[in-house]
């Protein structure tokens, strides 16, 4: 391709709506264009760069035995209705668009195809002899993300492969869940990215069990906790861990103390003298399930340890069916204009014990008379322990379980693993912390959505049975910016070859120069001749410009036909380090073919 006759803009300044640097570089480097909030046009450059991870992405999940679809992104809210998921997705996660067609009949634009594919698969699949089956598709996707930002890591429209798997058991899901981690491993490989797999929480998917894919990136939004023996790895909101031992409590009477101005853990500990470990903070929550019951949760933990919002979240999610609700749609920590609605006095924050009375709450038809408590492991067996008094300026010391308080009866593991606790599977290995970019996850479905939606199969015996299903997604767009996160320097974008939108610029510093020129047409034609894709920058511009743009745009080779033309050689860059070496024309071919080989 010759520049001359690209649509290519380049910047100079980085644009003000650009966070991240890959974000800013694809931008610059005119890959990407903003139309609106969350939503970009892929240029020309962008669309080669997202074709080829689309390839690699299809000739891994074919050799894997799975077969490209194509299904409809419009999807009937019947579908969702029938998996209990279109209130999740329409009210408690709000992220999928819904609309109303000429019909009055509700419809969805596909953040996911579960639904879809499920109903297929309910037509489709009769026998075990069917079985197993994976159906996977690359296709635009939308999500109505409450503050789209960093360009095409979290925008409304996004290109995605999802598959999924049907098969006859869990033995045999696993087998294909087994499959797909391989395939996805093999996949960023190729694309030149240095990746970890982590233990996921499932969230609104689903599935007994899920595995992460991240690229590991200074700017990426999740955290990860890992042990250096390469034997654990998870999200920070799957994570656990072993917490440190809690330190013996200095206070062995019982006895309330005043203690103003201690709202907080540190100040609390600071004022007495003793360790977070030695204290049961009671945090306050306010569930919502969508049948509008509310329940004011009250979780008692450790004083050193954090909730961890997602754990807890799937707890309060799994108890819907108590509250007669299908789904949890809220959770949060109501501030005072969310406590007015409910509470009959002012609550003693920063105060509260575990014991704090259920007179507190008004009940109505909506919001449940008593609260839920909660105590976390961290918290079942101290001693001796410091807890409020649910009187602001004053906690009590020397308390325990059984004598001034009732321990709450459900137990739960609700707490967040932290840096530097020990490891479950070795306690003598330390969890350390590093950066991601989720690009891939996939999940172990079960018989969620085939039970819900009547999805079966008859197997040997005759008997018919639930299908198993598995759902695997990898963010194409999403990939190829985190490939920009992980390798870029100063001077702009460093792609991976196997992923860059072309392999070689050649570059003619000037183009008045008959030498230069005709030099960069004949190794123009010998590249692309050789199954090269080439870059020619005959544009009529200063060389430093050319220059400039090269390394911007991020091709991982440059060829120079300058100064050394005149000893027969061109000079020849390497954009990854910046090193440069004169070769001769005659072995410009062979070089680049031995390069880009390796």
């Amino acid at each position: 391709m010759r520049m001359s006759q690209m649509l290519l803009v380049t910047l100079r300044e980085t644009p003000a709506e650009a966070e991240i640097p890959s974000h800013q570089l694809l931008l610059r480097a005119g890959y990407i264009r903003r139309i609106g909030s969350g939503l970009y046009a892929y240029l020309p450059l962008m669309w080669r760069v997202l074709n080829k991870v689309s390839q690699i992405v299809r000739e891994e999940m074919n050799a894997a035995g799975a077969q490209e679809c194509l299904l409809p992104q419009l999807q009937p809210s019947e579908l969702w209705q029938e998996s209990g998921r279109w209130e999740t997705y329409t009210k408690a996660e709000g992220i999928m668009f819904a609309l109303i067609d000429r019909q009055e009949r509700q419809l969805g634009l596909g953040p996911t195809h579960e639904e879809v594919i499920t109903a297929i698969a309910r037509d489709s699949i009769r026998s075990y002899r069917q079985l197993p089956q994976n159906l996977y598709q690359i296709q635009t996707k939308f999500r109505d993300e409450i503050r789209p930002r960093f360009g095409l890591m979290r925008g409304r429209e996004f290109i995605m492969k999802d598959a999924y798997s049907f098969n006859a058991d869990p033995e045999s899901l696993k087998e294909t869940y087994n499959l797909m981690g391989q395939a996805y491993a093999n996949i960023l490989r190729r694309c030149g990215l240095n990746f970890t797999a982590v233990e996921a929480d499932s969230g609104a998917i689903g599935g007994s069990a899920s595995q992460e894919f991240m690229v590991l990136a200074d700017a990426g939004e999740d955290e990860v906790l890992y042990t250096e023996d390469g034997k654990y790895a998870a999200n920070l909101e799957k994570a656990v861990s072993i917490p440190p031992e809690a330190e013996p409590s200095p206070f062995t009477t019982y006895e309330k103390r005043d203690t103003p101005n201690t709202a907080t853990i540190a100040t609390l500990c600071e004022f007495l003298g003793c360790s977070p470990t030695t204290v049961v903070k009671n945090v306050l929550y306010e569930a919502v399930y969508d049948n509008e019951k509310q329940v004011l949760v009250l979780v008692s933990i450790r004083g050193d340890q954090d909730v961890n919002d997602v754990k807890l979240n799937n707890f309060l999610a799994s108890l819907a069916p108590t509250y007669g609700a299908q789904a949890l749609i809220g959770l949060n920590v109501p501030d005072v204009e969310a406590q007015k609605k409910w509470a009959t006095k002012a609550l003693p924050l920063g105060y509260i014990a575990p014991d704090l009375s259920d007179d507190y709450i008004q009940g109505s038809q909506t919001v449940e008379p008593k609260f839920l408590r909660l105590i976390d492991e961290t918290a079942v067996n101290l001693e001796n322990f410091v807890t409020g008094s649910n009187e602001t300026g004053y906690h009590v010391v020397g308390a325990n379980w059984g004598e001034q308080f009732t321990r709450p009866e459900t137990v739960v593991d609700v707490r967040e693993a932290q840096v530097r606790d020990r490891a479950v599977h070795d306690p003598n290995q330390q969890l350390k912390t590093a950066r991601g970019i989720e690009v891939g996850h996939i999940f172990q479905l079960g018989t969620k959505y085939s039970e819900a939606m009547g999805a079966t199969y008859t197997n040997e015996q005759g008997a018919e049975k639930p299908l198993y299903m598995g759902c695997y997604g990898i963010g194409v767009s999403r990939l190829a910016q985190a490939a920009v996160e992980q390798s870029y320097d100063k001077n702009g974008i460093i792609w991976p070859s196997a992923i860059a939108p072309y392999q070689v610029v050649i570059t003619v510093p000037n183009i008045t120069d008959s030498q230069q020129s005709e030099t960069a047409e004949t190794l123009y034609q010998q590249l692309s001749e050789a199954g090269f894709e080439v870059l020619l920058d005959d544009r009529d511009e200063r060389a430093g410009v050319k220059f400039k743009d090269a390394d911007l745009i991020g091709i991982p080779y440059r060829i120079v036909t300058g100064r050394s033309l005149k000893q027969g050689k061109v000079e020849v860059v390497k954009r990854a380090d910046q090193s440069s070496e004169d070769i001769p024309i005659a072995d410009v071919v062979r070089t680049i073919s031995s390069w880009l080989n390796q």
